[in-house]
């Protein structure tokens, strides 16, 4: 009899995702129904593998931890599938973020521990006590399930033909699968990205004197939404310095098109967009550019290195610094204020040509870790677990963050006008952000359908008295698309390279909003099959 119960109990867990999918996933009636048959006639089948149900709950592991996992990310955003992305996600965040997210998940988490650790317990005891199922209970179950999936196969059939069903989109755990084919795919790419584009240049060179003293700045934001910035209206003063400062121009209409960091920034680095991402695994990144036109490069990162095509990006610049790889394993800073002294640093090198890029931690959760206490402007926020009722603590932890980012910000204006000569900083951030806005549906970022909390970023030029002097075509067109319609991860890599006056045959103009000829385009964004997709929301 408990043999039989831990059958049907593997089978139910299972199913569970499928059951959670049919709600949130806005399927036709035959879809829905193709969704639950289908693959219950697979679980019923599987499970029958072994007479011991014991080992065939441990054969199936894989498909329980994709059912855990499926489960707490409905938690998080409210619908979706595993995607290529957050398999990537997975292997590409580092342990603290790990961490951090884990420790304030606990009603998710705790959830998916109460359905799937029992379960997985079970399993070892049937196991080690020698526990069987009888031959006719099994062939029993074999035939129901064989009837299940043939079935479910008309089901199928009949979905593709009167509701578009998509097999390979919309059939759990047929689905994920896939995504994690792909997932294999782009990180192999991703290893053999350097030995890829080895030979690959720019045929870069500067256009400016070959005597000006020139530095030019990339500050790369991580999750900050243009929502919550005064500078665009919002209610709160989270940017009490740029709102004063003079020669900035602030972008107000602003998409990123991805909502995941490993997609953005590499986007933000390179002229790779939505409509051509696979040129991303062909070509080299800005820095590289910059340094052919004979600037020194250095790219100063506050994230720690994952593998990714982030890291070998950022290592075609002369120097790279990876912060918390330098800092002793007890030290629990976190905050982006070494990037600033390490700015401060190269600066102090006084070379005539500097090109430096700065990878920020931004406003990445835990919200409250991003600043020290002294920087708990908004308060209380110390409630940092991912639950709706929560969201005023979170909101404050947040903005707080952003009014630390503004402070950094001021910092590098700074450090750049002390300098003199020719200088400008570009900052804008990787994607947005969720913090269960709209009736508290979705927290965090990288859901499969990314929403205009996600979408919509803050994209900030400065230029000094110098630059506005020698090039004041470029600061006022600068001033003349600061409304327009604007994708940063297109307009980045092109605005750059027209301040810095670096001419390449990779360079389009029409992209810079530096320039007069720039040209609005339709929203887009890649979706995680590296297919480019319209923004259909309201920003």
């Amino acid at each position: 009899m408990k043999e039989k119960v831990l059958y049907f109990y593997a089978v139910a867990a299972l199913l569970l995702p499928n059951v959670g999918l049919c709600f949130t996933e806005g399927m036709g009636l035959w879809a829905c129904v193709a969704n639950l048959v289908f693959p219950l006639g697979l679980a019923v089948c599987l499970l029958t593998v072994f007479r011991n149900p014991g080992k065939s709950v441990w054969m199936v592991f894989p498909f329980v931890f994709l059912a855990a996992f499926q489960l707490v990310l409905l938690y998080l955003f409210g619908q979706g599938i595993i995607s290529v992305d957050m398999f990537l996600n997975v292997v590409t965040s580092n342990s603290d973020e790990i961490r951090e997210l884990l420790d304030n998940l606990v009603p998710a988490v705790g959830s998916v521990f109460v359905i799937y650790l029992p379960l997985l317990v079970a399993a070892v005891w049937a196991w080690h006590g020698r526990h069987t199922l009888t031959v006719l209970f099994l062939r029993r179950a074999r035939q129901v399930g064989g009837v299940l999936v043939v079935a479910g196969t008309l089901c199928v059939e009949v979905a593709v033909r009167r509701e578009g069903y998509c097999v390979s989109e919309q059939l759990y755990p047929v689905n994920v699968c896939y995504n994690l084919g792909l997932a294999l795919q782009r990180g192999y790419q991703q290893l053999h990205y350097v030995e890829a584009t080895a030979g690959y240049r720019f045929e870069a060179r500067s256009e400016h004197p070959a005597d000006s003293t020139e530095v030019y700045v990339l500050v790369i934001g991580e999750t900050a939404r243009a929502h919550n910035f005064a500078l665009y209206g919002y209610r709160r003063d989270t940017n009490p310095r740029l709102s004063r400062q003079e020669s900035l121009v602030a972008f107000s209409r602003v998409t990123t098109q991805s909502n995941t960091t490993h997609r953005s920034v590499p986007m933000l680095l390179t002229a790779a967009t939505a409509t051509d991402y696979n040129r991303l695994y062909h070509e080299k990144g800005i820095l590289a550019a910059f340094r052919e036109a004979g600037f020194h490069t250095v790219f100063l990162s506050n994230q720690r290195r994952n593998h990714s095509i982030i890291d070998f990006l950022g290592m075609q610049a002369d120097e790279w610094v990876f912060l918390k790889e330098q800092k002793d394993a007890a030290d629990t800073d976190r905050s982006d204020e070494g990037l600033v002294d390490a700015l401060d640093s190269v600066l102090a090198q006084g070379r005539t040509k500097e090109f430096v890029v700065l990878h920020t931690y931004g406003s990445h959760f835990n919200y409250r870790e991003r600043y020290s206490r002294e920087w708990a402007f908004f308060t209380p926020d110390d409630r940092a677990e991912a639950v709706a009722e929560n969201r005023s603590c979170l909101l404050n932890a947040y903005d707080n963050t952003l009014r630390f980012t503004d402070h950094l910000l001021h910092r590098i204006i700074s450090l750049l006008q002390a300098r003199g000569g020719l200088s400008a900083m570009l900052y804008t951030s990787d994607h947005g952000e969720n913090i269960f806005d709209d009736d508290g549906s979705l927290f965090l970022h990288a859901g499969q359908k990314a929403s205009r909390y996600e979408l919509h970023v803050p994209l900030l030029v400065w230029t000094s008295d110098s630059y506005n002097e020698l090039f004041p075509s470029e600061v006022q067109a600068l001033q003349a698309n600061r409304e327009r319609q604007v994708e940063s991860s297109v307009s980045t890599f092109h605005t750059l390279l027209q301040l810095g006056g670096v001419h390449t045959p990779v360079r389009a103009d029409s992209l810079s909003l530096a320039s007069g000829s720039f040209e609005e385009r339709p929203r887009s964004y890649v979706n995680d099959r590296n297919e480019a997709l319209p923004i259909d929301v309201e920003l």
